[in-house]
């Protein structure tokens, strides 16, 4: 059956329009606690987490969370037999809860990871270490920030 020019434009138009329409994904502007609890056990699955033999070197409080230093270290003789397999670093605010995985072994030498972060508030940060025997260790510490990152809008 032969189509009209209104049946044309009218499909036409119905098709250009749904083409412009953009298709939003939505997601929080920050992570939340929920979020910080699922990324860590992400990494951790079921295993127990203990505190103790690891440091977070952070300033308590920030002036601007753009670059904020961080170091985490861990207490480990580094030999074939102990040794740190790896160290994660998780925040509580920012648009993503897992801030970096860092991989180490036997021959690293040490158990530690110095970096510069963005904080998007003041907020919890949190490291986690994988010791070669597969135990896992926890520390957090509380950061004030007093100018805000990551506040970019989403285009």
């Amino acid at each position: 059956m032969p189509t009209t020019r209104r049946q044309f434009l009218s499909l036409a138009g119905s098709l250009t329009a749904a083409g412009t329409i953009p298709i939003v994904t939505l997601r929080p502007v920050e992570a939340t606690p929920p979020m910080l609890n699922t990324a860590i056990r992400n990494v951790v699955g079921e295993a127990q987490i203990r505190t103790g033999k690891i440091k977070l070197d952070i300033p308590p409080l920030v002036e601007n969370g753009n670059t904020v230093p961080l170091t985490v270290s861990v207490a480990s003789p580094m030999t074939d037999a102990d040794y740190v397999k790896s160290i994660h670093v998780f925040n509580e605010k920012n648009p993503q809860p897992n801030i970096g995985n860092f991989h180490l072994g036997p021959s690293s030498g040490r158990a530690q990871v110095s970096t510069r972060i963005r904080l998007a508030d003041s907020q919890k940060v949190v490291a986690i270490a994988r010791l070669s025997d597969d135990t896992f260790w926890q520390v957090a510490a509380d950061v004030v920030v007093t100018l805000a990152a990551c506040t970019e809008e989403m285009n």
